[in-house]
């Protein structure tokens, strides 16, 4: 673990490669799991906010959730999330074929919506936990992701790489500079 600024962050960020791989995991992080994504108050705002132009990207199931409990919930720790179909899917989740995507994502692709998606999935797999104090910044292993950290490590991207543009959206350019200057330093 190492401190910049306000964050403490672990190594493994630095150290563990990752590159999804949609073709292999088929979106699963969207699919499986006990929870939504973690939002932020300010996310919440911006769900209700864009709703009705992401709407017409949604499946019924997700339309359904979202309009019998609201576009965002409080978990059961108490935490904000995206909703749930039925305690499964998220209710932003949309396929192509196979594959689980972001009907968030599809609209802001197609130039609907200026927000991409909740900054907790871009960031994916680094969860960010904030305290009072400190802000947290952690790399989460999970097995259905087994095949990006393969293909991470064949073509050699550590994960602060693969997710710099949720690291810079999150945290600001300064601070992802900050880091590039920490991992430099580390593999000296």
């Amino acid at each position: 673990m190492f401190q910049l600024g306000k964050t403490i962050v672990s190594e493994e960020i630095l150290e563990r490669d990752f590159v999804c791989n949609l073709s292999a995991c088929k979106g699963n992080c969207c699919i499986d799991g006990d929870a939504g994504a973690p939002l932020s108050e300010e996310e919440t705002k911006i769900l209700e906010e864009i709703y009705p132009k992401v709407k017409p990207y949604l499946r019924p199931e997700g339309i359904a959730a979202i309009e019998a409990q609201g576009t965002w919930i409080k978990g059961t720790d108490g935490d904000l999330e995206t909703t749930l179909i039925e305690g499964k899917d998220c209710a932003y989740v949309i396929f192509d074929g196979a594959t689980a995507l972001c009907g968030i994502e599809q609209a802001y692709n197609e130039g609907i919506v200026s927000w991409k998606k909740p900054v907790s999935c871009h960031l994916y797999p680094i969860r960010v936990k904030d305290f009072s104090e400190f802000t947290a910044v952690n790399y989460d292993k999970w097995d259905i992701c087994d095949d990006a950290c393969s293909l991470g490590k064949e073509l050699q991207v550590p994960v602060y790489k693969f997710v710099k543009e949720a690291l810079v959206r999150r945290f600001g350019e300064d601070w992802y500079l900050e880091l590039e200057k920490v991992a430099t330093d580390l593999k000296k």
